[in-house]
């Protein structure tokens, strides 16, 4: 659509010199330029690199998803919707899945609960405030493979300190690593540890935009501080709670080096499969150079992860107080 050029623009006072008006009007265009198309050129690098990056990978892995695709063969025939049937008769596919979902509940609803209530410690006076922030982050920017590997010797059946501090109580050595139950909860601590402390700070920032009037005169009112909690803050960082279980969950449903590295290095989750995961079987899968196979893997879990964010998009949006 041309852009209108102000008659003032276009026609100059008398005696004026055409150059001038013509660097007027080209000032103008420029001015309007910068106005209108300047906001899509911030966002364009945005949108280039995710499609670059994140929707052609996801277009091409649909179209791989309905090959015979394999790096051993020559030819990729065309199979259509068949790697889907054979997934969903696949009982290790529905095992990985069940895990997937058992580790994401078990993990995201307690990191969520004890996040909220760090950052409420944290948003009232306290000491070396700073200090307890950055402590928060540290296990965030740890390194994955580290905190596997340390917690692989915490959750040990023979000399793990987690099964030298049971025995105090009577409880004799879990083999964490080998039952189905055990190896979720012990993950699920990991990644627990690894992301409590950031969520807290997200929480925290949302936290510190909640007017101090409120609390003042709930004060007044006499509300003990978990009162507080429930009827001011977490009404008020609403909007922050419902980002932070969509991005839990997105999380959850793409746990790959936890169970990869519990205990032993192994692509199965254990000999059983007994905490293999959908990022796991999809791995599994590559290594096998069963690409058509893993795309299908990956698409249904592409699936299952917007499914299961709109579920819990639905569920907090709807519910009043938040999670009261």
């Amino acid at each position: 659509m041309a852009t209108r050029v102000p008659e003032r623009l276009a026609e100059a006072p008398p005696g004026k010199p055409m150059g001038s008006r013509r660097r007027a009007v080209r000032r103008h265009l420029v001015h309007q330029l910068d106005v209108k198309g300047s906001p899509y050129a911030y966002v364009a690098p945005f949108f280039l690199l995710f499609s670059a990056f994140g929707l052609f990978p996801l277009v091409y892995t649909a179209w791989v998803s309905l090959h015979e695709w394999t790096l051993l063969a020559d030819e990729q025939p065309f199979v259509g919707l068949e790697n889907f049937r054979t997934l969903l008769a696949d009982d290790y596919f529905w095992n990985a899945t069940f895990n997937t979902l058992s580790i994401g509940v078990l993990s995201t609803v307690p990191q969520l609960l004890l996040a909220i209530w760090l950052a409420h410690l944290l948003n009232r006076p306290l000491r070396a405030q700073t200090f307890f922030r950055v402590t928060l982050l540290l296990p965030n920017v740890t390194s994955v493979v580290a905190v596997v590997v340390i917690f692989s010797q915490l959750f040990g059946r023979d000399f793990g300190m987690i099964n030298w501090m049971l025995s105090w109580f009577g409880v004799g050595a879990v083999p964490w690593n080998e039952g189905v139950a055990t190896s979720h909860v012990a993950i699920s601590i990991m990644i627990m540890w690894r992301w409590t402390g950031y969520n807290a700070l997200i929480f925290l920032a949302a936290m510190q935009a909640v007017p101090r009037e409120l609390y003042e005169a709930a004060t007044i009112d006499g509300a003990s501080e978990f009162t507080q909690l429930r009827r001011i803050t977490i009404p008020m960082i609403k909007p922050t709670i419902v980002f932070v279980v969509i991005t839990s969950t997105i999380g959850a449903m793409q746990v790959l080096a936890e169970p990869l590295l519990f205990g032993v290095y192994t692509l199965t989750g254990g000999v059983d499969r007994q905490y293999q995961t959908l990022a796991l079987f999809i791995y599994e899968n590559f290594v096998k150079l069963d690409l058509g196979y893993a795309s299908a893997i990956s698409w249904m879990m592409f699936v299952f992860i917007v499914v299961i964010a709109g579920i819990n998009y639905l569920i907090t949006r709807r519910s009043r107080g938040g999670l009261v």
